[in-house]
């Protein structure tokens, strides 16, 4: 496996997502960054609307808003208002105290009923008619006049073919740098009729622009009309309400110099005010929600059900009242978004949004940096960590700083970014993993269990392929009389084979269900290891389990086989297997040939193994251990001793124990009477007191659970030592095996 070239996948694909997360930042193609940060900023708004508090108390200047709701309409007619009426709902504000009309409504073209005289035909017929229209009041001149009356701010739509307006104020920039790129800019404008544009005190655009999502969430103080200034709406409101002659608009310079700087807008002054803008001047609107006490019935008004001193200083919005605009909190009209700004403006309540994503791009900048060395040293927990925590840590930064200081600080954007960069981390990664996965069970499915190939492909280090020693314990196990089963055959292979996988095929799923790994395999057994290649602490404990399954294994394969006949119609022998476990140092490693690499372990441990299964048959029970595999294994199961004997690759003896059950039966008391008459029996050996040997054997014929062939090979070995003295430097171990 190549781990250099997979480390370089791991986190090469995070960081070509971290930069195209930047410059997506940086770009917004598409508005895809705006909506992202708008979701985020809207649901904040949600979470947290601002308190509505009335203007009045503070700045002396109520808020309110003309509705056209039923009664209005039942008492005026449908919107838009004839001018004579609007003409008399001026007279009736200025009469109630109101500081600031705002007629939020195209007033470009004259109204209906002059352009109705001027279109009759110039004939004898209709002269009389056009005579007693030029007799009636202008309704154009009434509005005018009431206009003149009060201070009103009337309005032109910038990007609409029509008279360029007038402006009444200058917008003056201040600071150290002069904005322009960063303010919309457009090439015709349709303003109000001349005679509404003088008397008005006010000249604004009316254009409302909506984010990229199509919500609406600021208001623009200031537009360009063929490059120059020219101030909003709500710029000539805030002009008018502070006394000032203008509007100041500060800039300052932004960015690297000669790399990025540009010239950005920073804040508006108006005498008392200062309000903090967006660089392209817009005002970023924290907004309340709709509230019934910035709304007025222009029928309440008309028949005097308005409280006296209600509207004194206030600034009333006349508009259409159809709710079109999409707002954080819904939809809402035109005046709502107006009223909403205005009393942020007075109230000092606006958000205050980051003028560059500095911020965000040092944020992406400095967890990413973090993030892919992390990947890169493959520490995967600690990525995830870092990730959880940057992200927690900016979106409580964000939060804070909008609940505590009404601060904008974009960390959607970011945390999205990281988190798709570790996915994509971790999504390599699993990519790798399936791909060792996959070469490793090429390799090594017949030998490596599956939990075993899952860790190695995670961590190819684990797999020590140029060799080295370890304790481990082996397990053999192969079925007795193979030769005589496979005679009884030699008409059927077919059958003989079918019998051999029947049995052995669950056996080995035993002991690699247990976590063994398959050493060696042929048709009359097999060995595993536990301990190899990977740690196992309970490796011992773990292969007796598995020998413990596999006799269970065994019974239900004889039941099954039970059930069926051979091609001659014969039922099938029960099969029998002996198992041999021993612990100690082996030598483990890849071995390669022809192209093909596997896994084995070889060494004492699997020699003694594999000998002492061939001679657990003279025993009886099926599972014998040497002496280290039971003091490893002690804890979990009941052990007795069954025989001293050389039977390893070298001439030291060992003792072999056979495996009877688990810690219930070795707390039994008839296990522990069995157990004490083999000390006995061996200890008499070791003496020679072959006579007392064979009385204590007889006595052990007679106890549950012990296994006559052990006494018949021992009583068979006595005699050998009688006709065969063993002299007295003996060691007690037997070497020369009966048959």
């Amino acid at each position: 496996m190549r781990a250099g070239a997979n480390t370089v996948s791991i986190w090469a694909l995070p960081l070509a997502i971290l930069a195209a997360a930047c410059l997506l930042i940086v770009a917004d193609p598409g508005g895809l960054a705006t909506r992202i940060r708008g979701f985020e900023f809207d649901a904040y708004q949600h979470a947290k609307p601002r308190p509505f508090e009335d203007t009045a108390e503070k700045t002396g200047h109520p808020v309110e808003i003309f509705d056209a709701d039923a009664a209005s309409v039942a008492r005026f007619g449908p919107w838009p208002w004839q001018r004579t009426v609007l003409a008399k709902l001026m007279g009736e504000l200025k009469t109630a105290g109101a500081s600031v009309v705002v007629l939020d409504m195209p007033l470009d073209t004259p109204d209906p009923s002059v352009t109705l005289a001027q279109s009759l035909p110039d004939t004898p017929q209709t002269a009389a008619l056009r005579t007693e229209l030029a007799k009636l009041p202008s309704p154009d001149d009434a509005l005018a006049t009431a206009m003149s009356s009060v201070p009103t701010v009337t309005s032109f739509t910038l990007g609409q073919d029509g008279r360029a307006p007038a402006s009444k104020a200058e917008l003056v920039f201040t600071g150290t740098a002069k904005p322009s790129a960063t303010i919309p800019d457009f090439a015709t404008a349709a303003g109000a009729l001349p005679h509404f544009e003088s008397a008005a005190a006010g000249v604004g655009a009316r254009n409302l622009p909506a984010a990229r999502d199509g919500k609406t969430r600021s208001v623009p103080l200031l537009f360009r009309l063929k490059g120059e200034a020219v101030p909003s709406l709500d710029a000539e409101v805030l002009r008018l309400l502070s006394g000032a002659p203008n509007v100041e608009i500060a800039g300052a310079e932004s960015g690297l110099p000669g790399f990025d700087a540009r010239a950005i807008v920073t804040s508006a002054h108006a005498g008392t005010y200062n309000v903090p803008l967006r660089a392209d001047g817009g005002l970023e609107i924290y907004f309340a929600g709709p509230q019934s006490e910035r709304h007025i019935s222009a029928a309440d008004l008309d028949q005097g059900n308005v409280a006296p001193g209600t509207l004194k200083g206030a600034v009333v919005y006349i508009g259409s009242p159809d709710a079109n605009v999409v707002t954080p909190m819904g939809l809402a009209t035109r005046a709502d978004v107006q009223a909403e700004a205005l009393e942020n403006m007075l109230l000092g309540t606006s958000l205050k949004p980051a003028s560059r994503p500095d911020a965000e791009l040092a944020f992406i900048v400095i967890v990413g940096a973090g993030l892919i060395f992390l990947l890169a040293r493959r520490r995967f927990l600690w990525a995830g960590i870092l990730t959880v925590g940057a992200i927690a840590a900016a979106q409580a930064l964000a939060w804070f700083l909008f609940a505590n200081a009404q601060m904008l600080l974009d960390a959607a954007n970011p945390s999205l970014a990281i988190a798709v960069a570790v996915c994509a981390g971790l999504f390599a990664r699993s990519l790798e993993v399936g791909h060792a996965r996959a070469q490793l069970k090429s390799s090594f499915a017949d030998s490596l269990p599956p939990r075993t190939i899952t860790a190695i492909a995670k961590k190819p280090s684990l797999l020590k392929l140029s060799g080295e020693t370890r304790t481990v314990t082996a397990l053999s196990c192969g079925i007795r009389r193979f030769a005589a089963i496979a005679e009884t055959f030699v008409d059927d292979p077919a059958g003989f084979t079918r019998l051999i996988n029947t049995a052995m095929g669950p056996l080995i799923e035993d002991a690699v269900g247990h976590g063994g790994m398959i050493a060696r395999f042929d048709g009359e057994g097999f060995t595993a290891c536990w301990n190899a290649p990977l740690d196992d602490t309970e490796h011992a404990i773990r292969a007796c389990e598995a020998a413990n399954r596999m006799t269970v294994t065994l019974a239900e394969v004889n039941e099954e086989l039970a059930r069926e006949r051979r091609l001659d119609g014969t039922a099938y022998e029960a099969l029998e297997i002996g198992i041999g476990i021993s612990t100690g140092r082996a030598i483990a490693g890849g071995f390669t040939a022809h192209g093909r690499t596997i896994y084995s372990v070889t060494g004492d441990a699997t020699v003694m193994a594999e000998r002492i299964r061939a001679l657990s048959a003279q025993y009886g029970p099926a599972m014998i251990v040497t002496e280290d595999a039971r003091k490893a294994a002690q804890r979990g199961f009941a052990f007795l001793e069954v025989d001293f004997i050389a039977a390893g690759p070298r001439d030291e003896p060992v003792k072999l124990y056979a495996m009877l059950g688990n810690p219930l039966v070795r707390a039994s008391p008839k296990f522990r009477a069995l157990e004490t008459f083999h000390e006995h029996i061996f200890q008499s050996l070791r003496l020679q007191q072959w006579d007392k040997a064979r009385g204590l054997i007889d006595q052990c014929r007679k106890l549950s659970g012990a296994s006559q062939k052990i006494y018949d090979l021992h009583l068979a070995r006595i005699a050998y030592f009688e006709a065969n003295p063993p002299g007295s430097e003996w060691d007690g171990a037997f070497r020369p095996i009966l048959k």
